[in-house]
């Protein structure tokens, strides 16, 4: 999945935390969000802080869907993120979990989000 198909599946699929999450989906978009948040302590002026605040705030709740997710796409439950929530340790927890690949074919939570879907054109 490219940058550009990774942000706006991301977008259509604001508060959807059913079905599976790509590897290049969840990191494209962890991509923004990191780096909106490195930006923002670089820079020193208010402005640009706060348009990347703005940034973060808006691509808050599609990150944590998304993760969701991506969760599933390892064939795990969304409630495996509240181990972010344990200081220090939780986040490494979760982003283990997060970079393994996904399962192959179709899980408990759907298909793969990689395999093409071809449409049948009607005669």
């Amino acid at each position: 999945m490219t940058f550009s198909e990774s942000i706006s599946t991301c977008f259509k699929k604001y508060f959807v935390m059913e079905g599976r999450a790509s590897k290049s989906e969840f990191w494209w978009f962890q991509l923004i969000w990191s780096s909106c948040f490195i930006i923002s302590f670089i820079f020193e002026s208010e402005t640009v802080s706060y348009f990347l605040f703005g940034i973060i705030i808006m691509i808050f709740i599609p990150l944590f869907t998304v993760g969701v997710r991506r969760l599933h796409d390892t064939g795990r439950s969304g409630a495996h993120y509240f181990w972010s929530l344990v200081p220090f340790i939780g986040s490494v927890i979760v982003l283990a979990l997060m970079l393994g690949d996904g399962t192959k074919g179709k899980n408990q939570y759907g298909s793969n989000p990689l395999t093409k879907k071809i449409k049948k054109k009607k005669k």
